[in-house]
C-alpha cells in the first residue's frame, strides 16, 4: 500500500479563481504531501515559466479533461496494435518519466524538479507507469498517480506506432476490472488527439464533484 507522507504546510486552494481559468495559485513546493494534497482537491503542479521552469504553477484547468471508462475508442487498427506489445506495470517507472521529459520533445514541461518529485512519488508507492515493450525494448508508456478511485494521468511517450495508446487501453482495463463506478480518468486539458480516444470536457464543479466520489474509492488491487 501506499505511504503517506508528512502533511504540506501549505493550505492549497481550488475555488480562488474565475470560472474558466486554469491557474490557481504560484508558489508552495514539491514535497510529496504537497502534490497529493494538490491532487485531492483538484489541482496538479506544472512550472508556470518556459518549458516549465519555475515558479510551479496549482492548476484546475475549468473545463477538464476526463476518459470515461465506458467510452475510451479503440479503432480496429489499434486493436490489431494491442497485440503486437508486452505490457507492464511499473517495472521501468524511471525510464518512463525519463522519456516523457525528454528535452528534445515539443511542449515540454517536465523539469528535473518535476521529475524528482514523482520518482519519490513512485517511491512511495502513489506513482505508477504503464509500459509497452516489443523485442525487450520499452517503446511505449504514460505515467501519473493512483489516489483511491482517481488516476490522474500526467504525460505518455511512445517510439513505435501505438505504443503509448495501447498503454492507454491497457490502463482502462485495469481501472475497469477493479470496477468502474465512479473511478476517475483525468488527463488535465482535452486536445484533438485525446478526443478521438473519448475523452470530454466538463466543468471544473462537475469534476470537483466526480473527484470527492472517486477518491472514497479503495485503489484498484494493481496499485496496491
Amino acid at each position: 500500500m501506499p505511504v503517506e507522507p508528512p502533511p504540506t504546510p501549505w493550505q492549497l486552494e481550488a475555488h480562488v479563481t474565475e470560472p474558466g481559468e486554469d491557474l490557481v495559485g504560484v508558489g508552495a513546493d514539491l514535497e510529496p504531501g504537497t502534490i497529493l494534497a494538490a491532487y485531492r482537491l483538484g489541482l496538479f503542479p506544472m512550472g508556470v515559466g518556459p518549458n516549465g521552469r519555475p515558479p510551479v504553477g496549482w492548476w484546475s484547468p475549468d473545463p477538464r479533461g476526463v476518459l470515461p471508462l465506458d467510452l475510451l475508442r479503440v479503432s480496429r487498427s489499434l486493436r490489431r496494435s494491442c497485440s503486437r506489445f508486452v505490457v507492464r506495470i511499473d517495472t521501468a517507472f524511471s525510464q518512463v518519466l525519463d522519456a516523457c521529459a525528454d528535452p528534445g520533445r515539443d511542449g515540454r514541461w517536465i523539469t528535473r524538479e518535476v521529475s524528482s518529485a514523482y520518482q519519490r512519488l513512485h517511491e512511495l508507492g502513489w506513482a505508477h507507469s504503464v509500459e509497452c515493450w516489443r523485442g525487450g525494448a520499452l517503446v511505449g508508456g504514460l505515467y501519473g498517480v493512483a489516489i483511491g478511485g482517481l488516476f490522474a494521468g500526467e504525460s505518455m511517450f511512445h517510439r513505435e506506432t501505438d505504443a503509448s495508446k495501447v498503454a492507454l487501453v491497457h490502463l482502462v482495463e485495469l481501472l475497469r476490472a477493479d470496477g468502474a463506478d465512479d473511478r476517475l480518468l483525468d488527463v488535465q486539458w482535452r486536445t484533438d488527439h485525446l478526443a478521438s480516444l473519448g475523452v470530454v470536457d466538463v466543468p471544473r464543479e462537475e469534476y470537483l464533484r466526480r473527484l470527492r466520489r472517486a477518491l472514497a474509492l479503495p485503489l484498484p488491487q494493481r496499485f496496491r
